[in-house]
């Protein structure tokens, strides 16, 4: 019998709004299409989004200099509101999102399952960098 160990990699922020505000403002795409992006020279440049049970969401992104894009995309698995959402993304793999809110602040730990071919530091700097900039945009707007 073969098993195959999945690593976890775990991120999170404490970002200065109320659970609401922070949730609608991962959840909207056009929010998403502002804040969703790793690093200055990336975009994503459409985003669509149906925070329900079984639904779908994608993401289009993209390095601004045109080299390189890819679609991002996966279904909802469960979704508790102002709690927690899980999702299943397009390659397989699971990511947890808790949300914990307290009063004019969000705490959101995220778990995602690594993939294969990175290495695993990148992978979460990448991810952390798109919840740091998530947190950014909400306190900005």
């Amino acid at each position: 019998m073969e098993t195959t160990s999945k690593t976890t990699i775990t991120i999170e922020s404490t970002v200065h709004a109320p659970v609401e505000e922070s949730l609608e403002t991962m959840d909207r795409p056009e929010h998403i299409i502002k804040w969703n992006n790793a690093s200055e020279d990336w975009h994503t440049l459409s985003a669509e989004n149906d925070l329900r049970v079984a639904r779908k969401f994608s993401s289009r992104m993209e390095a601004k200099d045109g080299s390189f894009g890819f679609d991002f995309w996966g279904i909802y698995d469960t979704v508790k509101t102002n709690e927690l959402i899980e999702y299943t993304i397009g390659d397989g793999r699971k990511v947890v999102v808790h949300f914990t809110g307290k009063g004019d602040q969000t705490k959101v730990v995220t778990n995602f399952e690594a993939e294969g071919t990175n290495p695993i530091e990148m992978q979460k700097g990448g991810w952390q960098a798109i919840l740091d900039n998530f947190k950014k945009y909400v306190e900005a707007n």
